[in-house]
C-alpha cells in the first residue's frame, strides 16, 4: 500500500507541479499577497498531520488519538499570543476570509451595520463587498480614501460612524500602500460605541517586526492570514479579547467549519517560530526598503503611483494615466517574466475585470535575497515593458534580463 511516490503514482500531477516550481523559480514574483514558504513550513504542511481528524479544540476533541495534534495546536496558539501580544487566538480558520466571517457571525445579527473600506479604494472582498457573503447578509457602509491624497480620510470615517452607528468598524486593507493609524480607528469606535476589527492579513509581518503600528491593544478582534509578509502556509488566524473567546471558538467550530487542517496548523506553528527569529525583523525592514526603492525608480520614470508612494510592502501604478489597462499591463509583464496583478485604483472608471492599476509587492523578491540595487533593476524592467507593452522585442529582452538576474537569487536549493 502506498509504495510509490507522486512521480510514479500520478505523473500528470507531478509534471504540473514541476512546471509550477519552474515558474516560481524563473519569474520575478511581485504579487503582494504571495511569498515563498520555507522548506520547514512546506515539510510540515505536507506531513502526516493531514491524516488526523480533530474536531474541537485542544483538550476537548470529539475524536480519540488527538494527543499530538493537541500539542501542535497549543504551540501555534501560544506563539500567536507571544508574537502579537493578544489575549486569545484561534488558529483553525482555513483562510483569511473564514477568519473574518467568524468574527462577523460571532458578534453580529443579519442586517447589522458594518463600516468598512471600499474594495476599490484598498479594502477586501470579505469586508462587505456585495459579491461576498459578508455583503449579502449585513448592511454595509463604505468609507473611501481622499480623492486628492488617496489616503484614508479619518474625518470622513468618524462622520460616517456617527451618522450610521455601525455595530462593527473594520480597518485593514488588501491594496492600501500607506500605514494605517489604528489608534484613530480605536478612538472613533470608542466614541460611537462600535466594536473594532482590524484585518492585518497583508501587514502581519510588518507588525511583528514593529515596523507598522499594531492594532492589537485597541481592537476587539484582529484577523490575519499566515502567508504574505508572515511567509507561512495558506490559512487564517483570529485574535480577540478574552471576553469574546467562546463566541469566536464556537463560530469557527462548529459554527462554520468542521475538522481543522492539522497539517496546516503545524505549518502555521513553524512559520510563527520563524517569525520569532532576529533575522525576521531584518527581513521585514528589507521588504519596506525594497518597496520604497522600487517606487523611487518608477516615479523617476514618469509613472503615477496611487497616493504618491508607499509605507509598506506594496504599491500601485496607475497605468491608466499612460492609456493602458491594468489587465493588458499585467499580462504584458507576465509574458516578460514579471508577475503582478491588475488592481482597481481609487475612483477607477474601469471595471474590476479590466482596472486602471497594477499592484506590486516585495515580500517574495525579498525572500529571494534581493536588496535595493537589485529591485531598482526590476523597477526599470517594469517601466521598460509598461512603456511599450506591444513591443515583442522589449518583452523578449526583458524576459532574458529576468532570467539572468534570477540566477543570483535561487530558491529551494
Amino acid at each position: 500500500m502506498f509504495k510509490t511516490g507522486l512521480q510514479d503514482c500520478d505523473p500528470d500531477v507531478y509534471n504540473i507541479i514541476e512546471k509550477e516550481i519552474d515558474r516560481q523559480k524563473n519569474n520575478i514574483i511581485l504579487i503582494a499577497s504571495e511569498n515563498y514558504a520555507s522548506k520547514a513550513v512546506l515539510e510540515a504542511s505536507g506531513s502526516v498531520m493531514t491524516n488526523k481528524y480533530a474536531e474541537g479544540y485542544p483538550g476537548a476533541r470529539y475524536y480519540c488519538g488527538c494527543e499530538y495534534v493537541d500539542q501542535v495546536e497549543s504551540i501555534a496558539i501560544d506563539r500567536v499570543k507571544k508574537l502579537f501580544g493578544c489575549e486569545y487566538a484561534n488558529v483553525q480558520p482555513h483562510a483569511g476570509t473564514q477568519a473574518n466571517l467568524a468574527v462577523l457571525f460571532a458578534i453580529l445579527n443579519t442586517g447589522d451595520t458594518i463600516l468598512s473600506m471600499n474594495l476599490s479604494h484598498g479594502g477586501h472582498l470579505s469586508h462587505g463587498n456585495p459579491v461576498n457573503l459578508s455583503g449579502k447578509l449585513f448592511n454595509i457602509v463604505f468609507y473611501s480614501v481622499d480623492k486628492k491624497t488617496e489616503m484614508i480620510d479619518y474625518d470622513e470615517v468618524r462622520r460616517l460612524a456617527i451618522e450610521h452607528k455601525p455595530k462593527l468598524i473594520i480597518t485593514g486593507a488588501s491594496s492600501y500602500p500607506r500605514e494605517i493609524d489604528f489608534s484613530k480607528f480605536g478612538e472613533i469606535a470608542k466614541e460611537t460605541g462600535a466594536l473594532l476589527m482590524a484585518d492585518i492579513a497583508h501587514i502581519g509581518g510588518l507588525i511583528v517586526a514593529k515596523i507598522h503600528n499594531t492594532p492589537v491593544p485597541i481592537s476587539d478582534f484582529v484577523t490575519t492570514t499566515n502567508h504574505k509578509t508572515l511567509r507561512g502556509p495558506r490559512g487564517g488566524i483570529v485574535m480577540c479579547k478574552s471576553k469574546f473567546a467562546k463566541k469566536i471558538d464556537s463560530l469557527v467550530f462548529p459554527g462554520s467549519q468542521g475538522g481543522p487542517f492539522m497539517h496546516i496548523i503545524a505549518a502555521k506553528a513553524v512559520a510563527l517560530k520563524e517569525a520569532m527569529e532576529p533575522d525576521f525583523t531584518d527581513y521585514q525592514k528589507q521588504i519596506v526598503k525594497n518597496s520604497r526603492a522600487m517606487t523611487g525608480v518608477i516615479l523617476e520614470r514618469g509613472f503615477r503611483l496611487v497616493s504618491g508612494g508607499t509605507d509598506n510592502h506594496l504599491f500601485l501604478i496607475d497605468v491608466g494615466q499612460k492609456g493602458l489597462t491594468g489587465d493588458s499591463a499585467a499580462n504584458a509583464l507576465d509574458s516578460a517574466g514579471i508577475t503582478a496583478n491588475k488592481n482597481a485604483i481609487p475612483y477607477d472608471t474601469k471595471s474590476p475585470k479590466i482596472t486602471s492599476g497594477v499592484r506590486f509587492g516585495t515580500p517574495a523578491v525579498t525572500t529571494r535575497g534581493m536588496k535595493e540595487d537589485d529591485v531598482k533593476v526590476v523597477a526599470n524592467l517594469i517601466c521598460d515593458v509598461l512603456s511599450d507593452i506591444e513591443n515583442e522585442k522589449t518583452i523578449a529582452k526583458t524576459k532574458g534580463a529576468v532570467k539572468e538576474l534570477l540566477i543570483g537569487f535561487p530558491i529551494y536549493e
